[in-house]
């Protein structure tokens, strides 16, 4: 690993994120935000909202980046990392165009991007992408010089990602009952997206059933399934699972969903079930609601005993990643020779985007890859 301190050529990290609402009044804006330029009706909108008024209409999405942030501002401080940090959403304040110009006019022109999700896809990579040239072309429009921006590598296989959620599928196995602890079967939930958007990420050549999306994933699941065996002496059954779907009926999406896969569980006899939300960084709406509501409900009408995992959140040895992922991708911006930290069968991801990755239905400028349109 290269020297932790030398950042060098960059200037500043960028935190960006998706965004939530803070207050009721927020969440019909918020999600106009989220569909801008589909054309749903603001009465829709309304009853989407419901998920977030029934939690104050707040999202717990911005106090955990604010915990990251503090997290990754502690770890450098404490290993001696020159590095200020930014905190920028998609969908929300702080707005990703303020907070660019913001670190334009503090003087950074190399930004590295931590952005919070951990896999390849459209709308977990390219879409923030494409969300950093559309802030980039707004400050060109005012006048602005423009900084260098790079994207940090996926880190769905890192050390510091995996043994937060390794511990966390351990203390749930630990809270279930004794006697249904070690025939429990483990249900690795993520975010269901189009299948036809799941078969083109990541690069071109990994293009197919599933696409990278599918293959990291399953790849996580495993890693952490093993782990479990290795330390209670007791192997799992195991399955990647589905939440969160939003898009029309006759779409196809990845399957199966989180609730049915409960119901096919308890029928074919399975004890308990642990839900480990591997393909979430923190504990944010789509988890309390889908998974703390919906599938804990259905558990109990079941009566199936359920645990769901914590996710990564602001854990210190996910902070301590980071600042690992930002020195490695630091020195081979310096040309130096790096092993990049990564554990599984797959290898660690590229540092750059290559073109035909995760595409888009309609190409539209990106920044942070090898198909730019900002170098």
């Amino acid at each position: 690993m290269p020297d932790a301190r030398d950042v060098s050529p960059y200037d500043a990290l960028l935190l960006l994120s998706f965004g939530g609402p803070e207050g009721p009044d927020d969440v019909v804006p918020f999600l106009e935000n989220v569909t801008r330029g589909r054309g749903i009706p603001k009465e829709r909108l309304k009853e989407v909202g419901q998920h977030y008024f029934l939690f104050g209409g707040v999202s717990p999405i911005n106090d955990q980046n604010r915990a990251l942030l503090d997290a990754l501002r502690k770890d450098f401080a404490e290993h001696g990392l020159d590095l200020p940090v930014y905190w920028g959403n998609r969908n929300w304040a702080p707005y990703l165009t303020d907070t660019l110009r913001e670190m334009v006019r503090d003087g950074r022109r190399r930004i590295l991007v931590l952005a919070t999700s951990a896999y390849a896809s459209y709308s977990g990579c390219r879409q923030y992408r494409e969300n950093l040239a559309d802030a980039l072309a707004a400050l060109e429009a005012e006048g602005l010089e423009l900084p260098k921006v790079d994207k940090l590598r996926h880190y769905f296989n890192h050390p510091g990602f995996l043994e937060p959620m390794i511990d966390g599928v351990l203390r749930s196995l630990a809270e279930l009952p004794e006697d249904v602890r070690d025939g429990a079967h483990l249900a690795f939930s993520t975010h269901s997206i189009p299948t036809a958007s799941a078969d083109t990420s990541g690069p071109v050549e990994e293009h197919g059933d599933g696409g990278a999306y599918v293959k990291q994933h399953l790849d996580v699941a495993q890693q952490i399934a093993d782990a479990v065996r290795e330390r209670t002496g007791v192997d799992h059954p195991w399955q990647l699972v589905y939440q969160s779907r939003s898009g029309a009926p006759h779409i196809p999406w990845l399957e199966p969903d989180i609730c049915d896969h409960l119901d096919e569980r308890h029928a074919a006899g399975a004890p308990a079930v642990v839900i480990a939300p591997i393909g979430f960084v923190s504990d944010h709406m789509e988890v309390l609601y889908d998974l703390d509501t919906e599938a804990k409900a259905r558990a109990e009408e079941l009566g199936l005993p359920m645990r769901r995992s914590a996710t990564v959140g602001a854990d210190p040895r996910f902070a301590a990643a980071v600042r690992e992922l930002v020195a490695e991708r630091a020195a081979a911006e310096r040309g130096q020779d790096v092993t990049p930290c990564a554990l599984g069968a797959l290898g660690a991801s590229h540092n750059l985007c290559p073109v035909g990755c995760c595409p888009a239905r309609a190409p539209r400028p990106v920044a942070a890859g090898a198909d730019s349109t900002y170098a």
